[in-house]
């Protein structure tokens, strides 16, 4: 399994904006963040990049990293992947193909629905889900904040990640296929695939690649960033050409439950935002879980319509498109009996990034079981109440950051105030 030393990460930090307090400590999923001299720093080999700092910072201090539209230019033909979220961005929209035509009119040469690979996707999960030997639950792959959490936090269910590529990356090879078909003029360095994302880590995936596999997006757009100039060139007109290649279950992938109801199978479940995810994670480790073959885990809460580079409440998000739904086939995107018999090897990915656990203390084993003892030795010593006035988010991650030589137990105000009454009372 290849072994991954760096990471290239989309959310970042803006220290003139960091005023030193907590929200974000509290809050990020594998306690990535500490306070240090009243600014917060980002530990990078924990970073998920799932956004929630962004989304809870009051100060903005969070951003996420994405391209610009401009950095299309230097492609031939360009190609724009519409994220399903992005229909839900839009009031009054009742026909999907104004928003295809509008990104024609920013200047793409050609529009490669996501909602259409997640239809393939979908497809061929059910597909997957009988074959013999897989190790159940079966845990989609189409979040990418879901496969590094579990490789940092929960490594014992990597063989339970579903080895599909995410619906983003199928669209991309499809698109690419159909733009040299077309034109057989293009060069593939001529060809270049945009994909407009609703979360920052999409745009970690594309730079960082998945293991040995590299990624067939050159550049990831929020929505966010392309909202208003979309919206400006989107008309409701009759004479819009009917373009659209997708139905209900690839427009319902944007929201929690559409990728795993698309399986035609009761035996799933469903979960969105990081804490449930975590929840539920825990709950599939130890085996107190209820039998069931497929999880569907997204990092966002509501699914992707709630991820920090869109416009729009995703409540409200989710109910446009529930309307815009009802308007569109099933799908459009079903297999052929001949397809029916095996998954092309295309849709897979061979290796999972491996990343050092956030639980392992050490390389040898006789070293993590001493350092277990010494951070338990200095739990006991601190108050415990997980305050997160030393810059840690528990008195635990202190316990640790102190074993690590990162931090001093006088860290701790209530430790210091406890040691010099305990001077004084003697």
């Amino acid at each position: 399994m290849a072994n991954i030393t760096s990471y290239e990460h989309s959310v970042q930090l803006d220290p003139s904006k960091c005023t030193g307090c907590t929200n974000c400590l509290r809050r990020c999923p594998t306690e990535a963040i500490r306070i240090k001299d009243h600014k917060a720093h980002i530990d990078e080999t924990r970073c998920i990049d799932c956004g929630e700092c962004i989304r809870i910072c009051s100060n903005k201090a969070k951003r996420a990293v994405c391209s610009k539209l401009e950095s299309m230019e230097r492609f031939r033909w360009k190609i724009a992947l519409p994220a399903p979220t992005l229909y839900g961005q839009f009031d009054n929209l009742d026909d999907v193909d104004i928003v295809l035509d509008g990104l024609l009119k920013i200047g793409f040469d050609d529009v490669f629905e996501v909602s259409k690979a997640a239809e393939l996707v979908s497809a061929y999960t059910r597909l997957y889900l009988k074959t013999e030997g897989i190790k159940t639950p079966v845990i989609s792959s189409a979040c990418p904040v879901i496969v590094r959490l579990i490789a940092l936090r929960f490594p014992s269910l990597n063989d339970n990640i579903m080895r599909m590529l995410p619906p983003m990356e199928v669209a991309a090879g499809l698109a690419r296929e159909r733009a040299k078909k077309q034109h057989p003029e293009l060069k593939d360095e001529d060809i270049g695939v945009c994909f407009i994302s609703p979360c920052p880590a999409k745009a970690s995936y594309v730079k960082n690649g998945f293991a040995n596999y590299k990624s067939q997006v050159d550049e990831v757009v929020s929505i966010s960033d392309i909202y208003f100039l979309l919206i400006s060139e989107m008309t409701h007109t009759s004479d819009v050409k009917a373009t659209t290649e997708s139905g209900m279950i690839g427009i319902g992938w944007a929201s929690s439950g559409g990728e795993a109801t698309a399986i035609f199978n009761e035996d799933y479940l469903a979960a969105d935002g990081i804490e449930n995810v975590i929840n539920v994670l825990d709950q599939i480790e130890t085996g107190n879980i209820p039998p069931v073959k497929f999880i569907e885990l997204n990092a966002c809460p509501s699914g992707c319509v709630g991820g920090v580079l869109t416009m729009q409440n995703p409540f409200i998000a989710k109910t446009r498109l529930q309307s815009l739904r009802k308007y569109l086939p099933v799908s459009q995107n079903f297999l052929s009996p001949e397809e029916e018999h095996y998954i092309p090897e295309s849709y897979f990915f061979n290796e999972l990034p491996v990343y050092k656990p956030i639980s392992r203390l050490s390389d040898s084993m006789a070293q993590s079981m001493r350092m277990m003892a010494d951070i338990q030795k200095l739990r006991d010593m601190l108050p415990g109440i997980d305050c997160g006035a030393c810059g840690a988010p528990t008195c635990r991650s202190l316990a640790e950051d102190i074993v690590k030589g990162k931090a001093c137990i006088e860290d701790c105000i209530l430790y210091q105030k406890l040691k010099e009454e305990a001077g004084r009372d003697g």
